[in-house]
């Protein structure tokens, strides 16, 4: 069962989106204080957290970084401030989306939807995929190269993940965008260039003879597979 946690002080907006990702069939539980969030989190251990960013004690923001340093869980910020400079700051600091109040509860349903079928999905009936001496395992968070661990940020890792459903098949940036960082994205497609070096690096001992990232000039990106 998909797992969320609500990090809202305001009680009656935490109930009613209790109330609606209840009954999307969710496992749901409510934090109303900011300095509660992590331990609640730790002990859930959710596939996605709603944040607000203005909460007692700890303030989403921190609660944001924290959450990046030990998981790749999704986060959606939640806030009153709609100011464009706030929302990129949630977009960049690796929030996976960014609802401004107020708003809709089955809006927001319908982003948590879109958020983890971007970030929860991954190669449908297959947990694991092996391809050569890497592995993927999206359901545990992890990369494994000959098995030591892969350190990579939630965002290179859903690219990652993404292009890793679709062997040998070339994305432009825009449709990177979109599938990853999400159609309202309002930063740079250059992000989408900075990601793949950045995967690059890290898979740079993977063996050219079983893969790579290639760049099709003029077309985009492909997860390039050899049988």
């Amino acid at each position: 069962m998909t797992k969320v946690l609500i990090i809202e002080d305001e009680a009656p907006i935490s109930k009613v989106l209790q109330a609606y990702m209840q009954k999307e069939g969710y496992e749901v539980r409510t934090v109303l204080h900011g300095d509660e969030a992590m331990p609640v989190f730790y002990d859930m251990q959710p596939d996605l957290a709603i944040v607000d960013v203005m909460l007692p004690g700890k303030n989403g923001w921190d609660i944001l970084e924290e959450i990046r340093a030990e998981s790749a869980a999704a986060v959606i910020m939640l806030t009153a401030l709609g100011d464009v400079d706030y929302r990129l700051k949630g977009l960049n600091s690796g929030a996976d989306d960014y609802i401004a109040k107020p708003f809709d509860a089955s809006e927001v349903v319908a982003r948590v939807k879109a958020v983890l079928r971007r970030t929860g999905q991954f190669l449908q009936d297959e947990e694991v995929k092996h391809f050569g001496s890497l592995t993927l395992n999206e359901k545990a968070h992890t990369v494994k190269l000959n098995g030591a661990d892969v350190p990579l940020s939630p965002r290179d890792l859903s690219l990652l993940f993404f292009l890793a459903r679709h062997p040998n098949q070339t994305f432009d940036r825009e449709q990177l965008i979109e599938h990853v960082w999400g159609i309202d994205y309002e930063g740079s497609d250059r992000a989408v260039d900075l990601s793949i070096k950045r995967i690059r690096k890290s898979l740079q001992n993977w063996p050219e003879s079983e893969g790579e990232i290639k760049t099709l000039r003029g077309l985009g990106y492909q997860f390039c597979v050899y049988e």
